[in-house]
């Protein structure tokens, strides 16, 4: 799992990675909202923990544009306490949040429970007539089969994860084989190239759009 931390303090923020990857968890760091945008725009987080108060852009901005483009659980950190504040900050799209100072342990407690509800809300991913069963590891179009393989599976269930958003080539590749990329760009376009042709043998429908020069996205 990849959480995407973005807090202004570096004690802080080192504070609560340091505390994360001890528990398994791989980190990104960014320390305005500025960073924190370009962070989630260039990378695929399960997760991500979020200040308010930021440099850049502030942490209710950011929270809006994110929520624009992903359902990506978000956790805010935050030393407003009073109900209004809450009641504003979850109404805006946040899924929970903790009041400064708070507690490593408690925040980790929520994290869990926000990654078990993501995996449980994300069991059926769903684009145009393709379904992938993240259970069963299934994937259909309407009722007919597809049989992919193992890395195809996770290629495109990164893509429509987030189906509006360019994944780049290192992206997929650190996802679907949960490994380094070193480069190797003809590992990918032969699996994609693989699931078109798959696709294609029983929906004529283009469902995997090429974006020259970064990678690859779903087809509106």
């Amino acid at each position: 799992m990849k959480i995407l931390i973005i807090e202004d303090n570096d004690d802080i923020n080192a504070m609560i990675a340091d505390y994360l990857m001890k528990n398994k968890y791989q980190c990104d760091q960014a320390y305005s909202g500025t960073e924190g945008k370009m962070y989630f725009l260039n990378n695929h987080y399960d997760l991500i923990v979020m200040d308010l108060m930021l440099p850049g852009l502030s942490g209710e901005t950011l929270l809006n544009e994110i929520r624009k483009q992903s359902k990506v659980p978000i956790i805010i950190l935050t030393a407003k306490d009073t109900v209004d504040s809450k009641v504003n900050l979850l109404s805006a799209g946040a899924d929970d949040y903790l009041c400064k100072p708070f507690d490593l342990e408690e925040l980790l407690a929520r994290i869990q429970v926000q990654l078990r509800k993501s995996d449980n809300s994300s069991e059926l991913l769903q684009f145009k007539e393709l379904t992938l069963n993240n259970r069963a590891y299934d994937a259909f179009i309407k009722s007919y089969p597809l049989n992919l393989t193992k890395h195809e599976y996770y290629i495109l269930e990164l893509l429509m994860k987030n189906p509006k958003r360019v994944f780049t080539k290192q992206e997929i590749y650190e996802y679907a084989w949960n490994d380094r990329y070193y480069g190797d760009d003809k590992t990918i376009t032969t699996h994609v190239s693989n699931i078109r042709k798959k696709i294609k043998q029983v929906a004529s429908e283009e469902y995997i759009k090429t974006i020259w020069g970064i990678g690859f996205k779903m087809a509106d």
